[in-house]
């Protein structure tokens, strides 16, 4: 049965990551700093070879995307965009540890909205639109092996809810220009909605050492 897989990749650094502010929709570029730390990654590891990008269309993926994988073809999937954190966007942690909303939202919980923003359920369902969207796109134009540039928590989210076996979302942190493989069928899809975690990228040796 053929297999699609699937390079799952966390954006390069902001000045607001350095920051240690929340930015989840605000478009931050990534800085000179994160620009560099993803072409010296370019040089120590070895990024799969795919065939199309899918991205966020937030500036900080799309960026990453033309360092990582500057000769394919990118389509920005605008579910892909990071958890919208509504009041909190822009603010430190400083600026928030005295707020009882901002308590209230660190205990987590799948319909805990941060204010005027999104719940994470709300947000479980933006990305299972856009991975049945880009999954489906594959089969139909038989890639079979395309990468995806988003945010961390997308990357979390997206893992923790839909990959087998499972995981707990606080295991799934990756840095900058890193994150995970999967790889789906189309009968585990149609069935399930799930895919296969094969493991970390880039990859530290041969492309196929998840074969």
């Amino acid at each position: 049965m053929m297999g699609y897989r699937l390079s799952i990749f966390r954006h390069g650094r902001t000045a607001a990551n350095d920051l240690g502010i929340y930015i989840g929709k605000t478009d931050y570029p990534l800085s000179e700093s994160g620009k560099k730390e993803l072409i010296e990654k370019t040089d120590e590891f070895i990024y799969p070879k795919v065939q199309r990008v899918y991205s966020s269309p937030l500036k900080r993926c799309t960026e990453t995307a033309e360092i990582l994988f500057p000769d394919r073809e990118m389509i920005t999937v605008n579910d892909l965009r990071e958890l919208d954190l509504g009041d909190f966007e822009g603010k430190s942690v400083d600026d928030l540890i005295n707020r009882d909303d901002y308590k209230k939202w660190l205990k987590g919980g799948i319909d805990n909205t941060p204010p005027s923003g999104e719940s994470i359920q709300e947000m479980t369902l933006r990305v299972f639109s856009a991975l049945n969207q880009i999954i489906l796109n594959m089969m139909s134009e038989d890639f079979t092996h395309c990468a995806i540039i988003t945010h961390s928590g997308i990357v979390s989210n997206m893992v923790s809810c839909f990959g087998i076996p499972k995981y707990n979302p606080k295991d799934l942190v990756c840095d900058a220009g890193e994150g995970f493989e999967v790889l789906v069928t189309a009968q585990m899809w149609q069935r399930s909605q799930a895919f296969e975690v094969l493991g970390k990228v880039p990859y530290y040796g041969s492309e196929t050492e998840f074969d």
